[in-house]
């Protein structure tokens, strides 16, 4: 496992840190200003001389995604068990879901900021909205996705359906389910993002997004590119947190995820 995450992550930051180098070097020997192109090294001093506020904003936009994607696994999860238990649940419902996942978000936050009494809330339900359907479909999928032969076996010792639900469909799911996961945790992101910016440009904010929109006001590049650059790592890191959970769940017994261990 050490080896092979060695073998996927030196090149990356190998490339990363060329790709820094060549930056650097090129504002600096063509001498564009700061505020048309920064370079790495004032990004940086951004961090730090304006860490105090990013950080805090930065804190404020994870609360807003984790909230949003804890409401958003719970959700999805439970409905689709409703879907695998009711062919006309899923009829009901499923064409909701899909309208929900194609509307674009950017048309769907000024309404939850006016209906919604709590803007917090409304940048929550707006992130909860777009890490939903990931969830969703990959759970649905995975719970479908059960061995006829093992499914013959759990009939065959007459088990109900909750007991197929928990011994046999949960844990062919699960896989997929740990997808769904890595997929909506970036995407809750976005979504909390997305909707900043809305608040930001309706005066309220104070999430990252509303840092960047008002450093922009401000033509403070650098600081601009600095949280962009939080923004970014910190959308890696959750996906790198949920792929670690993923091999933690799974490592022991699925055979795709053991033969890279």
């Amino acid at each position: 496992m050490k080896f092979l995450v060695s073998q996927k992550i030196l090149p990356s930051t190998l490339m990363v840190i060329v790709a820094l180098l060549a930056w650097e070097g090129l504002v600096r020997s063509t001498k564009i200003p700061p505020y048309v192109l920064p370079a790495p090294s004032d990004i940086f001093a951004s961090l730090i001389q304006d860490g105090g506020s990013l950080y805090h904003a930065l804190l404020v936009t994870l609360r807003i995604c984790f909230i949003a994607l804890s409401i958003a696994t719970l959700g999805a999860i439970s409905l689709a068990i409703l879907f695998v238990q009711s062919i006309w649940i899923e009829r009901a419902l499923l064409p909701l879901a899909v309208v929900l996942q194609v509307t674009p978000i950017i048309a769907i936050a000024p309404l939850l900021l006016i209906y919604l009494p709590n803007t917090e809330w409304a940048l929550i339900i707006c992130a909860a909205i777009i890490a939903f359907f990931p969830i969703l479909a990959n759970t649905a999928q995975g719970l479908v996705s059960v061995d006829p032969s093992h499914m013959d076996l759990f009939r065959l010792y007459k088990a109900s359906r909750w007991q197929v639900l928990w011994w046999l469909q949960f844990p062919t799911a699960l896989p997929h389910i740990m997808t769904g996961l890595r997929i909506a945790g970036g995407l809750a992101l976005i979504g909390a993002v997305a909707a900043e910016f809305v608040a930001g440009s309706a005066g309220v904010g104070s999430g990252l997004a509303w840092r960047l929109i008002e450093a922009g006001y401000r033509l403070e590049i650098p600081r601009m590119f600095a949280a962009l650059f939080l923004l970014a790592a910190t959308g890696i890191a959750i996906y790198a947190g949920f792929s670690g959970l993923t091999w933690l769940v799974l490592h022991r017994w699925h055979e795709p995820i053991r033969r890279n261990s």
